[in-house]
């Protein structure tokens, strides 16, 4: 399986994810011109080779009137909405994937600036993110993710840095309220460095592509890329990407479940749900027969290990049993992301299953639905509109 590993043990952050990902792909000409393209003269995208600690990668620079970004110029860029953001992107002549994928990471940068700041999502202007370099760094990450390919990304632990950083509001710790946000259920850690390593940008672009945190597989490498930052510490200061082909992995799962004989449907599915809720990965029930005759239900939950604390308080806050039994097994399953077409009724999201030589796609039965009901039409209907 074609796989992209990023190593965050610096962080991570637009530009330097963008340099990281150019340093592997053959034409960087070619895709200056496309970006550059996209962004239509509101700022310019250049690259060259730089070195950290004797290592050569490659440095991304975006420009804007002639100035390269930076923290001045964030703090005197325009305020921008997430509504002319969407707007402009999809006005950019890119693909409907790149379109997509760069509109749904700024909205998870929307929703976490909304939580921080309170207020509705589409009520939020942005500072630092919302100015023309975030669009090209996003915008730059998501091109060059279709140009390479990856059936799936994977990524270690994220070194935030530590200290302060100073943001429109202030000064505020690492990492910052929004970025503290977009990385919750991703694994990150304080380094010793006492720096922002760690953006919102970039914790947004992390959470959207990749599908899972840990350490590096065995990989066959066929191309490494860094992208360097601007700064010098002590230390290597780049993210470094790693492409290559993995074996078909197995993923160590964890079964959990349990047998009763005495709640109601209703209770069965509140049971289910909240499973979900609590991080299964999925859960279901069985028929079975129990001593003495009486017919019983087999409640399932499948999970990862560190969600395993969770679902038994589930278990033994919403089922009726006294004990839960645990089985360890493993899981081969494909790479999944969402897009977003459009319907005669509405836009629909899309999940993409890729992995073992296998594409797919199916329109997410929730969109369906919310759709019909609101035009009175059936699900069929919505589902052959679609784009």
């Amino acid at each position: 399986m074609r796989t992209l590993y990023i190593d965050c043990g610096m962080g991570a952050a637009g530009d330097m994810l963008t340099a990281a990902l150019l340093a592997l792909y053959k034409d960087q000409e070619r895709f200056l011109r496309e970006i550059n393209t996209a962004l239509d003269g509101r700022a310019v995208v250049s690259a060259a080779p730089d070195v950290k600690c004797g290592v050569h990668g490659l440095h991304v620079t975006v420009s804007i009137n002639g100035d390269e970004e930076g923290e001045e110029l964030h703090h005197h860029h325009h305020h921008t909405s997430i509504g002319q953001i969407r707007d402009f992107l999809k006005a950019a002549p890119v693909s409907e994937k790149v379109r997509s994928d760069a509109i749904a990471v700024f909205d998870r940068i929307a929703a976490a600036e909304a939580a921080v700041h309170g207020g509705e999502m589409e009520n939020i202007h942005f500072h630092e993110v919302g100015s023309i370099d975030a669009v090209a760094d996003v915008l730059g990450v998501c091109l060059l993710m279709e140009k390479l390919a990856p059936e799936q990304v994977l990524a270690s632990p994220v070194n935030v840095g530590g200290g302060t950083v100073k943001c429109a509001h202030g000064v505020l710790p690492v990492p910052a309220p929004a970025t503290e946000i977009l990385l919750r259920d991703i694994p990150y850690y304080e380094g010793e460095i006492k720096s922002e390593l760690c953006t919102p940008t970039g914790a947004a672009l992390l959470g959207h592509f990749v599908g899972r945190f840990g350490p590096m597989p065995p990989l066959r490498i066929s191309a490494c890329g860094y992208g360097t930052g601007k700064k010098d510490f002590g230390r290597l200061n780049a993210v470094r990407v790693l492409l290559g082909e993995s074996e078909s992995e197995k993923e160590g799962l964890l079964e959990l479940n349990c047998n009763v004989d005495d709640m109601t449907g209703e209770e069965l599915g509140f049971a289910l749900e909240e499973l979900m809720r609590a991080g299964a990965l999925d859960a279901w029930t069985s028929a079975i027969g129990m001593k003495k005759g009486r017919p019983g239900v087999l409640l399932h939950a499948l999970c990862r290990p560190e969600k395993r604390d969770n679902l038994l308080r589930c278990l033994f806050l919403h089922t009726t049993t006294l004990g839960v039994r645990e089985n360890v097994c493993g899981r081969y399953a494909m790479e999944r992301d969402f897009s977003t077409a459009q319907s005669a009724y509405g836009e629909v999201r899309v999940k993409r299953s890729r992995g073992f030589g296998v594409t797919r796609e199916k329109p997410e039965y929730e969109d369906l639905a919310r759709l019909a009901r609101e035009h009175g039409v059936s699900l069929r209907d919505v589902k052959d509109s679609i784009k």
